[in-house]
C-alpha cells in the first residue's frame, strides 16, 4: 500500500480528507507521509468485531474451565452464543429471556457476562455522538479495568491506543470502508466460483457486472430479420 500510495500524483493525495481503516498500526504508519493531512477513523464494524471476539473467548474459557470440554449443543453458554453477539436492542423478548437463562446456568463467575456487557458500552461509543461518545469511553474503561476479565483489559488498551481513531467516526460523520469491504468480499466469492480465471480480461469483465460498476461498451449493431419466403406460413 505505501509503493501505490507513493505513485499518486500530490493533487490526488491532496483530495482525500479521511481515511478509514483496521485498527492496526501497520495500515496507519503507511498513511503518515502520504496522508498524513487526512482523518483516520477506525472503521466501527472492525472495532465492534474485537469486542465479539472478546466474547467469544472468554465464553469458551469458562466453557472449558466449568465443563471440562469445548462447547456442545446442549451446553447452557454453547446455546447462547450467537444471542451473545447480537446487538442488545435486536434481541426480541424471548431472545433477552434465553440470553439470561443461559448465563445463569453457565456463567458462575459472571465473566461471560461481564464481557458481554463490555461489548455492549464500546458500542453505545458508536452509538452516541458529540462529547455524550467520550463518556460512554471511559464508562467502558472503568467497566473492563473494574471487572478483570483479562480478555477485556486487553481490548480496553487497545481501544485506548486508538481512541482519538474510533471518536473521530462522529467528526466524519459516520465514515466507514464497509462498501471497501463488501466489495472485496463480492471479488473473492466470484473468484471461488469461477474456480480461478485464465484471462484476465474475463475475469476483470465478471467482476465489473458482479459488483454492478458501469463501464462504457460499444453498441451493437441490430440484427436484420430475414424475410419469410413465399408461401411458407409461420410456425
Amino acid at each position: 500500500m505505501d509503493r501505490w500510495l507513493h505513485a499518486r500524483t500530490p493533487n490526488w493525495l491532496a483530495g482525500i480528507s479521511t481515511v478509514a481503516l483496521d485498527p492496526w498500526r501497520g495500515y496507519a504508519s503507511a498513511l503518515v507521509v502520504p496522508l498524513g493531512h487526512a482523518t483516520v477513523v477506525v472503521d466501527h464494524f472492525h472495532a465492534i468485531r474485537l469486542a465479539n471476539t472478546v466474547v467469544d473467548q472468554v465464553r469458551r474459557r469458562t466453557q472449558q474451565a466449568t465443563l471440562g470440554h469445548r462447547g456442545r449443543k446442549r451446553d447452557p453458554l454453547y446455546r447462547i452464543r450467537k444471542l451473545l453477539l447480537t446487538a442488545a436492542e435486536q434481541l426480541t423478548q424471548p431472545g433477552r429471556a434465553r440470553l439470561r437463562a443461559g448465563l445463569a446456568a453457565g456463567d458462575p463467575t459472571g465473566e461471560v457476562t461481564a464481557a458481554w456487557q463490555g461489548k455492549e458500552l464500546l458500542r453505545a461509543v458508536y452509538a452516541r455522538a458529540g462529547p455524550a461518545a467520550s463518556v460512554t469511553m471511559e464508562r467502558f474503561y472503568r467497566w473492563s479495568d473494574g471487572v478483570q476479565v483479562p480478555e477485556l483489559s486487553r481490548l480496553a488498551r487497545t481501544v485506548r491506543a486508538w481512541e482519538a481513531e474510533i471518536l473521530a467516526f462522529h467528526a466524519t460523520g459516520g465514515c466507514s470502508n464497509g462498501l471497501t469491504e463488501a466489495v472485496n468480499l463480492l471479488v473473492k466469492k466470484v473468484k471461488r466460483v469461477g474456480h480461478g480465471f485464465r484471462n484476465f480480461t474475463n475475469y476483470r469483465l465478471r467482476l465489473l457486472l458482479h459488483c454492478g460498476v458501469g463501464w462504457q461498451t460499444h453498441r451493437t449493431a441490430r440484427l436484420r430479420a430475414r424475410p419469410l419466403l413465399s408461401g411458407v406460413s409461420r410456425c
